[in-house]
């Protein structure tokens, strides 16, 4: 079990495919075109690419939160 938490709200994304470029053990993209997360609990050692994913996405579909539940993208 992870210590972070990826919210991922997929009728917002866009198919940019970011995601899956920057954290390809995370995210995958679909048959649809839009990106699958299959991650969504992390560990600290993954943090940084996963912020950078979710930064990366355009259309703000991609939300991580601490053990706390604060949002930290």
């Amino acid at each position: 079990m992870g210590n972070y938490t990826i919210v991922y709200d997929r009728t917002k994304c866009i198919g940019a495919a970011n995601c899956a470029a920057i954290a390809p053990e995370t995210w995958v993209m679909a048959k649809d075109g839009l990106a699958d997360c299959v991650k969504k609990k992390f560990e600290e050692k993954d943090l940084q690419k996963n912020l950078d994913a979710a930064i990366a996405c355009p259309a703000h579909a991609i939300v991580i939160k601490d053990e706390k539940g604060n949002a930290l993208v």
